[in-house]
């Protein structure tokens, strides 16, 4: 097997110095999980020096480091690629990764959406050419060249997401993936901390569109109500190829209709004028929307629709993104729905209308743990209060809130559903272990930085019959 870098083909990219004649198979940026044959790149922060790492690295396997000095405690001999800047030197991996290639490249963004889009894409490719993807939700300036640098040479399909929270994060990642598709899932009220309007949101997400050739394509929510501020931002940049997706009329993949149930929704679409049926193994509205950008975008990267609508009958859940979780409580069972990953309003909404599609067992209720949403500016009481409406809509029962900011949705809800207020994982965790009975549906739901996460890993751990939470 051909390796994924080799010394003098990672010094002609980043222009280091290579000591040693090593190949890599992978490259990593993190020692705790590096792998046998990984190319570690030293990086540095505001609080950690990756060169202080390369040492453990190396003993752990890792074929050679890229290094801006030489670190402490290796060998003379040791395996290195000597560079002026260890970040520039990720990013020229990535810019030479991507030169190498002959893949279609696909990049996704938007408000809400993007892993799950991304990894539909993936399975939806998988099927029809070797394809590649950006792990996890590693989009960011370390994220997607790390991304593009382990993307092997001859990958046919490559999907790739681009997060930001501030203007121009996305103008610098899609210099780095010139994708052939652009998709953006939609536009909504999410980083507003960072941004003056919502409008400004969509103006820094359509800045995907300055890597696109003119050739290539930009995929676009045809419901959204900044469609034609992307379709011009686009067709500004020189694209001419746009194609919408949505219920709209007018979308090039139209949604018909949809029958939505607890676990899974069928589809009735058109693509391109072409009436298709499918299935996708995972519950909501919002993932009928993902699974019509994803038909888009595979049309777009000349892929096979029909082979790709197939493949949404295979999606699984996410950890932190919809993977459900059956625990013990004492006489019976309750199940988990975990969407602790991240947050907004709009992700909100789509998980409480999961949520009221459920069908508790006999004794059993909806319940909803919701941890802060975060970065939304001086309207995050306003949202958070307007959580209250959708929950009651899905006649979710009791609703735990956590956090500063949810003290506003707390304070919104009708007496008898309000399970309760939590300042701190321990006393939320201890909240709901009184309350639980067997036939709970419990989602669990919150910004990544409410920690609320840890709460479903408490749940998850607890000792089997009991569910008992511990600190």
């Amino acid at each position: 097997m051909m390796p994924l870098w080799g010394a003098m083909e990672a010094a002609a990219a980043t222009g280091g110095q290579a000591i040693g004649d090593w190949q890599a198979a992978g490259v990593s940026i993190d020692s705790r999980t590096i792998a046998q044959g990984d190319l570690f790149v030293a990086l540095t922060g505001p609080n950690f020096d990756g060169h202080n790492f390369v040492a453990d690295a190396l003993n752990k396997g890792a074929a050679a480091a890229v290094v801006a000095k030489r670190p402490t405690g290796v060998s003379e001999n040791a395996p290195l690629l000597l560079v002026g800047d260890t970040q520039h030197a990720l990013e020229d991996l990535g810019h030479a990764a991507r030169a190498r290639t002959q893949a279609k490249i696909i990049a996704v963004t938007g408000s809400v959406g993007k892993t799950g889009t991304k990894e539909a894409l993936k399975r939806a490719l998988d099927r029809q050419g070797r394809s590649f993807a950006s792990a996890g939700s590693l989009n960011n300036h370390w994220g997607v060249p790390l991304s593009l640098a382990r993307m092997p040479r001859d990958t046919r399909f490559g999907i790739f997401e681009l997060g930001m929270n501030h203007a121009g994060e996305i103008d610098r990642l899609t210099s780095i993936v010139r994708p052939d598709v652009a998709v953006i899932t939609t536009i909504e009220p999410v980083h507003l901390g960072f941004f003056a309007s919502v409008e400004a949101i969509a103006d820094a997400k359509a800045e995907i569109f300055n890597g696109v050739s003119p050739e290539g394509a930009a995929i676009l929510n045809r419901d959204n109500a900044f469609y034609d501020r992307l379709a011009a931002a686009a067709q500004a940049r020189g694209i001419t190829r746009i194609l919408s997706f949505g219920a709209h009329l007018e979308a090039s993949v139209r949604l018909v209709d949809c029958s939505l149930h607890a676990t899974a929704s069928a589809v009735t679409a058109t693509v391109l004028g072409e009436p298709l049926d499918y299935s996708i193994a995972l519950p909501g509205r919002h993932w009928v929307m993902n699974s019509l950008a994803v038909l888009a975008a595979v049309a777009a990267a000349g892929g096979d629709v029909g082979a790709a609508a197939g493949a949404m009958s295979t999606l699984c859940a996410l950890d932190g993104r919809g993977k459900r979780h059956r625990l013990d409580v004492p006489g019976g069972i309750i199940e988990l729905i975990d969407e602790s990953y991240n947050a907004s309003p709009a992700s909100m909404r789509a998980a409480f209308a999961v949520l009221g599609a459920m069908k508790p067992s006999a004794g059993g209720r909806r319940i909803a743990v919701l941890g802060d949403m975060l970065e939304l500016g001086t309207d995050s009481n306003r949202l958070h209060a307007e959580l209250a409406a959708p929950l009651v809509d899905a006649d979710v029962a009791l609703i735990f809130t956590l956090g500063d900011n949810m003290r506003a949705l707390d304070a919104a809800l009708p007496a008898k559903r309000r399970g309760g207020h939590a300042s701190s994982i321990l006393q939320l965790a201890e909240m709901l272990r009184k309350a639980l009975r067997p036939g709970d549906v419990v989602t669990v739901k919150g910004s990544h930085g409410s920690r609320i996460y840890e709460l479903v890993k408490k749940l998850v751990a607890a000792p089997a019959a009991a569910c008992t939470v511990k600190g």
